[in-house]
């Protein structure tokens, strides 16, 4: 069994066609969207219509639990809130709303950040820094990890939020993230997924990494948004992290 894994697109329709051209080609059984569909400003739109097209199982992500009722409490948020409402169909922000907090494939569990909480991070944790350091990420207590997986019973659990792939193994769990389509972390603008393979009686993790059109993605954000200077940032850098706490990351 092959299944493609997407997660953190933030309305980035030029990563996530890029992206697509590669699922497609490899040709999974199924596809899993971990959440953070639209919350952005590369024609956010397009990647919703291209997302919903998918038929993919799919799960919410903390920034679909903004579109919920009162579910955006500062004026940025607010801001972009209102953008999205212009360029995003209200069915679609209702079925992002109502999508559950995890999803079973299969011996696969999917969630966005934790099982339990799609703010949490499962694999890295936020370190804020101190005396004017910036923060950074740094990977989760073994035993806090085992206490969060065991109990799942799952093969895998694979789950997205912290904009990182990487993969461990707990107990007979394999956990990975499968990393974010936009808006990276460790300073490559380029676009990822992952493709999990089961074969020989074992899963593993492809993490792919694929080149798209940054100077489109940002020149669509400046003509069609009032945030075209974050989003042009953003993008170019590949450091959505480097103020010091994550803005994505933030809570509500």
């Amino acid at each position: 069994m092959r299944v493609a894994v997407i997660s953190d697109v933030h309305g980035n329709a030029f990563a996530l066609e890029v992206v697509l051209e590669q699922v497609r080609a490899a040709s999974p059984d199924a596809l899993l969207n971990l959440g953070d569909q639209i919350e952005g400003s590369a024609d956010p739109g397009r990647a919703a219509t291209l997302q919903a097209e998918l038929g993919a199982v799919e799960v919410r992500g903390n920034n679909e639990e903004k579109l919920w009722p009162d579910g955006r409490r500062n004026a940025l948020s607010i801001e972009i809130g209102a953008y999205l409402d212009q360029h995003v169909t209200a069915a679609r922000r209702a079925h992002l709303a109502a999508l559950p907090l995890t999803a079973r494939l299969g011996s696969i569990l999917a969630c966005h950040g934790t099982p339990g909480n799609a703010w949490n991070s499962l694999l890295w944790m936020w370190e804020h820094g101190q005396d004017g350091q910036e923060g950074y990420y740094r990977s989760r207590d073994p035993l806090d990890l085992w206490q969060e997986v065991a109990p799942l019973h799952a093969e895998v659990v694979v789950c997205g939020h912290t904009h990182r792939p990487g993969s461990t193994r707990v107990g007979d769990t394999l956990v990975v993230n499968a990393g974010a389509v936009s808006d990276q972390v460790d300073g490559d603008p380029r676009a990822r997924w992952t493709l999990l393979e089961h074969r020989n009686g074992h899963w593993t993790a492809d993490f792919r990494v694929v080149p798209y059109d940054v100077n489109a993605a940002v020149a669509w954000a400046y003509a069609h948004s009032p945030f075209g200077p974050f989003e042009n940032d953003l993008l170019r850098s590949g450091r959505f992290d480097r103020r010091g706490t994550p803005p994505l990351l933030e809570p509500l």
